[in-house]
């Protein structure tokens, strides 16, 4: 897989300014969509050169990504409750319903962008998605490592494949989108007993 270029970072923007840049971000996003969304206008909308934004960040998928992943700032490796069925899920009760419900309609938007643009594929790929299924690899490894299921269950690689599932398709089968009760409920009766838990 190719690497995505990331710009060194040499201006000095503080923790505060950099959170207030990436919620601004996401606010375009919302607006306007990855497509509509432009330098020019992150600009404006923080007050910021576009040369600080070409030197901090390199792009505007790259911003994205990192404002993205800044969106999520526990990765599923720093939880850890003593046992897999807790760590699972803790995993998925860590937003509120409001919060979900926002961030699924951006990755929807994000997601069909993907597509048409590999430079935005290729940052959230190294940027959001490899590190989250990084974050539950080590999850899992942790529940091996305990002796609460078996390193070769053939379940194991499968895990991330039924998380996803589950927030894609209750939308397609349902037209409903997942909530934190049905995210629970599907654990408990779909990747727990998978894992014979």
């Amino acid at each position: 897989m190719a690497e995505v270029a990331t710009s060194p970072r040499r201006s000095r923007i503080t923790p505060e300014r950099e959170a207030e840049l990436y919620e601004a971000v996401l606010d375009l996003l919302r607006e306007v969509g990855y497509d509509g969304l432009t330098m020019d206008a992150v600009a404006t909308r923080t007050r910021s050169s576009k040369a600080t934004l070409y030197r901090q960040w390199g792009g505007k998928a790259e911003l994205v990504a990192r404002a993205l992943r800044h969106n999520k700032p526990v990765s599923a490796a720093d939880i850890d409750t003593g046992s897999l069925r807790g760590d699972l899920l803790q995993m998925v009760s860590r937003q509120d319903d409001c919060k979900m419900e926002q961030d699924q309609a951006l990755m929807r938007g994000l997601f069909h962008a993907i597509h048409g643009n590999p430079e935005l594929h290729q940052a959230m790929r190294q940027l959001l998605i490899e590190p989250e299924i990084t974050g539950l690899n080590e999850l899992l490894r942790r529940a091996v490592a305990r002796g609460e299921i078996a390193a070769d269950h053939p379940a194991l690689e499968y895990v991330i494949h039924m998380l996803v599932g589950g927030f894609v398709a209750r939308e397609i089968v349902e037209e409903r989108l997942p909530d934190q009760e049905f995210l629970q409920r599907y654990l408990k009766a779909v990747v727990l007993p998978a894992l014979g838990l």
